[in-house]
């Protein structure tokens, strides 16, 4: 077994291993907020509370995934093509 065919065998796996999570799962947790929705803070004593909305998922906590949104451009742009 050569090192090109291990490694494009890797390659493999990972972008199917990728695109079934895009397509069981296609939003995750924003990377910015952790999925919470917002930021936390502390106040003076130490106490965590409840910061300002993320403004990246718009205080979801959800984004979508990269393979997910290129899916939907790709899908939009084919349905599109087709009319």
């Amino acid at each position: 077994m050569t090192l090109l065919f291990l490694a494009s065998t890797c390659l493999v796996v990972v972008t199917v291993c990728y695109v079934g999570v895009c397509a069981v799962s296609p939003f995750g947790d924003c990377r910015r907020c952790r999925g919470m929705g917002h930021d936390m803070k502390t106040d003076r004593k130490g106490r965590a509370k409840r910061g300002k909305d993320c403004h990246r998922c718009h205080a979801t906590g959800k984004r979508i995934r990269i393979g997910r949104h290129l899916y939907n451009l790709w899908s939009a742009t084919y349905r599109d093509g087709t009319r």
